[in-house]
């Protein structure tokens, strides 16, 4: 006679263990014990049920007790929950719903309970309407009363994968959504740093995220929730609370009958998953075991290793050898158009564990850069400082996120270095991949961090900084730094750092950055093999360093970080309070920055206050610029919101609180200084566009910009074609030597004879960048004050007549004036 083996509790675990059993020992007699009707079940789907994503409740049901009869011949009894187990006789007793209990005996038994959700003992919090998201019985009791009660104010406690999944799918049933998470981030296998890009996306899509606070009650009327009460006091209007706080082992059944529970509250189990009675089982969220990477004992509650787990029981049972050999926690959540992934330990625990590590950040795009639809992917990767053995991996990106965060897990599931990725032969085609991957990237950093190659500091470490003896340097163009750098920093471009070396300090600790720290690296290269003792790079650089202080700033200043205001409410009473007047529609959809906001600035200069202005665009940097330029007009940004790849924003002209707004013509900007001034000295092509590019974009904001052009910047402004002058010989050779206007300028770089430029220029327009010619025009519908230096005039022996409509002509005293009032001079 075969073996008898009993197995409490179905789903991932369970479920698993018995038809992998079946398949070994077609002998063996199978029970399992479900105190609910459904025995295994997509508990990881329910969120998308509730949001109807996943529209039919059949397809969460991945095995029913009719199929495991059928098929399997286990004997599967639902609504029956063990209540007591005695190991002295080798017994369970099971009682059913109807009250009835009995005995069964076994060889071996499994304990699968899982995990319940944790439900803190707060006034209210048993009221009708807060609900937990466990079961199937538990969905349909939320989406039972969202659709009786029309639900349209919810809120979700906890920003863990449940909270997040549950706030967007409410979200996308139109109900406001407020997520509350007691500490400073969501989802913490994250470290802060990564969870920021959700903490901006999640308020970008209207979700009125509330941090640092957590809740102390619920306010009741009539066995209701009517309202959150936080810690901090403020009181949140709601009609439905979902606790998403975590979930706790279910280990009642296992310490009643003597088996021993670990300190993070989970059954104990050895590599062969025995709990301390060798005759059983444990598996899934219900037991504690060594972390893979860490060797510490943990919980953790996922579906992967569950199944993994159930598997490994049964091969033991059959005779076979087999054992587990820990969970490194590798999860993926998508939260609206983002996905978030982890594997491994984050920074938190290796810091709480006195683990040395080291980190590198990379923020390649998903495939080549040159395909479209290219999108920035965020990874961070925590290393062994002295080897290089891979500790964790988190990813923050929209596609490419999921094979990734595979790729690292099982590369540290081998037990890879960073130095082994770097060696992967990854599949690579423009759509899909770069040439070199992603992960094969960030190998080549973190390998060059464990090498001595590179030096680096981190973006929490920047404004400890002593600036008396150190120097911060960003190695971007002027237009990058212009938009943008961090407070100090002074901007010399990696291309131009070679020939500027006597500007840099060798008694200081130097520190570069760029965008993303590929730049960087390249500064850093140049100035060590140049003598320089004290140099780091800002691994990830300023895509990196710069959400976090956004994050802080929305913190300190937004009121909606306190949870005192809601969002879209605030949005739909602004549009319905707007004054009566017409709405004016731009499509900017395929333009590239600064084409969505010129045309919002040119649209705007016709308009009346209380006018609005709907743009659609598909920049994505259009998002918050739109922002900005609104704060520093004078106008008010109504709404902006992504539909998928389109940005749609609502702008009203005039602050509609009295104040006038003369469509920007009449600069209301909060600066003091509202001009900008420009000198353009280069010829080249590229540097020519950008210095249009930040012209336009400034002249857009309101503010007033002054160009002015001298030596080799001349030819920028020259017509096309050459006009008729009496010239002496040495002029007359002069302008044939020089491009004779914008359509003849090289490249500062990879001119190659010519076919640079025409390919540059070919690319912006498959990209729908505007030409140098076109920026031009631009400008000159902005009022951009074009000024022609007479002095390098009549050097260069460039006359008045040979320049395009509408330049100046002026001297140093002209350029002096202007800069004098300007807030920021650049020289190009």
């Amino acid at each position: 006679m075969g073996k008898k083996v009993l197995i409490v509790g179905g789903v991932a675990g369970g479920a698993s263990a018995a038809a992998r059993l079946r398949r070994l020992d077609e002998q063996a007699e199978i029970i399992i014990f479900e105190r609910g009707e459904h025995i295994s079940y997509a508990n990881c789907g329910l969120p998308y049920y509730v949001g109807r994503v996943i529209s039919d409740r059949k397809k969460l049901l991945v095995q029913t007790p009719q199929v495991m009869r059928d098929r399997f011949n286990i004997d599967v009894r639902v609504n029956s929950e063990a209540i007591e187990i005695r190991t002295d006789k080798k017994e369970v007793v099971v009682r059913e719903r109807s009250g009835h209990t009995y005995s069964e005996s076994y060889d071996y038994l499994i304990l699968s309970p899982g995990a319940s959700p944790v439900l803190p003992p707060l006034p209210g919090s048993k009221a009708e309407n807060v609900f937990a998201v466990r079961s199937i019985p538990d969905v349909d009791a939320i989406k039972g009363f969202i659709e009786e009660r029309k639900i349209t104010r919810a809120a979700v406690v906890g920003g863990g994968f449940i909270g997040l999944e549950m706030a967007e799918n409410l979200h996308r049933l139109g109900i406001q959504t407020f997520l509350i998470e007691m500490a400073n981030q969501v989802l913490p296998p994250l470290d802060y740093e990564m969870a920021v890009f959700l903490h901006h996306h999640l308020r970008d899509k209207g979700i009125n995220l509330i941090l640092n606070d957590g809740v102390g009650s619920f306010g009741q009327k009539e066995g209701l929730v009517e309202k959150v009460v936080l810690q901090s006091g403020r009181e949140i209007p709601v009609e439905l609370v979902i606790m998403a706080v975590g979930v706790r082992p279910e280990v009642e059944l296992a310490r009643r009958a003597g088996l021993a529970v670990g300190e993070q509250g989970g059954i104990l189990v050895n590599e062969r998953l025995q709990t301390s009675d060798p005759h059983i089982f444990a598996i899934g969220d219900a037991i504690e075991f060594k972390d893979f990477v860490t060797g510490r004992q943990t919980v953790i509650p996922l579906a992967g290793p569950a199944n993994k787990q159930g598997r490994i029981v049964a091969d033991i049972i059959a005779g076979r050898d087999a054992a587990y050999g820990g969970t490194q926690g590798t999860a993926i959540v998508k939260v609206f158009d983002l996905v978030a992934a982890a594997t491994g330990a984050n920074e938190k625990i290796l810091k709480n564990l006195g683990i040395p590590y080291e980190v590198s950040y990379t923020h390649p795009g998903s495939h080549a850069g040159y395909y479209p639809g290219s999108v920035t992917m965020h990874i961070k990767l925590l290393f062994d400082p002295a080897g290089g053995k891979i500790l964790g991996a988190q990813i923050v990106g929209r596609e490419g996120v999921d094979k990734r965060i595979d790729v690292l897990a099982a590369a540290i599931r081998r037990g890879d270095t960073v130095f082994d990725l770097q060696e992967l032969e990854l599949a690579y085609a423009p759509p899909f991949s770069s040439a070199k991957d992603p992960v094969n990237m960030a190998g080549y950093v973190a390998g060059n961090i464990v090498n001595g190659d590179l030096r680096v500091i981190h973006w929490h470490q920047i404004d400890g900084l002593d600036r008396a003896s150190s120097l911060l340097i960003d190695v971007r163009t002027p237009a990058e730094f212009e938009a943008g750098h961090i407070p100090g920093a002074v901007n010399i471009p990696v291309d131009e750092i070679r020939r500027r070396l006597g500007e840099i300090p060798k008694d200081k600790e130097i520190i570069i950055y760029c965008r993303v720290g590929l730049r960087g690296y390249l500064a850093y290269r140049i100035l060590v093999q140049n003598g320089f003792p004290k140099v780091r790079n800002l691994s990830g650089g300023w895509l990196t360093y710069h959400p976090v202080k956004e994050e802080e700033k929305w913190m300190k200043q937004d009121p909606m970080a306190s949870g005192e205001q809601d969002a879209e409410q605030m949005r739909k009473t602004e549009v319905s309070s707007a004054p009566a007047g017409k709405t004016v529609e731009i499509d900017a959809r395929g333009l590239q920055c600064p084409g969505p906001i010129v045309q919002v600035f040119q649209t705007m200069k016709n308009l009346k206050d209380g006018d609005m202005v709907a743009v659609s665009a598909t920049d994505p940097g259009f998002l918050n610029d739109i922002k900005s330029w609104c704060a520093n007009t004078g106008n008010r940004l109504l709404k902006v919101e992504e539909e998928g790849a389109v940005i749609k924003a609502l702008i009203r002209k005039g602050r509609g609180d009295g104040t006038a707004s003369d469509a920007v013509a009449s600069s209301l900007v909060p600066q003091n200084r509202d001009q900008n001034t420009f000198v353009v000295f280069s010829g080249d092509l590229d540097k020519a566009i950008a210095s249009f590019i930040i012209a336009n974009g400034s002249a857009s904001m309101g503010k007033k910009v002054t160009m002015f052009f001298t030596f080799w910047g001349l030819n920028i402004l020259r017509r096309k074609p050459q006009v008729a002058l009496n010239k002496g010989f040495m002029e007359r050779l002069l302008g044939k030597m020089m491009p004779q206007g914008s359509t003849g300028l090289p490249l500062s770089k990879m001119n190659m004879l010519g076919l640079g430029p025409r390919l540059i220029r070919r690319i912006m327009q498959q990209k729908n960048v505007a030409s140098l010619e076109q920026l031009i025009e631009q400008a000159r519908r902005l009022n951009v004050r074009l000024v022609a230096c007479n002095m390098t005039m009549e050097i260069m022996g460039i006359k008045k007549e040979e320049l395009i409509e509408g330049v100046e002509i002026g001297g140093v005293a002209t350029f002096l004036n202007e800069a004098d009032k300007s807030g920021t001079t650049l020289f190009i």
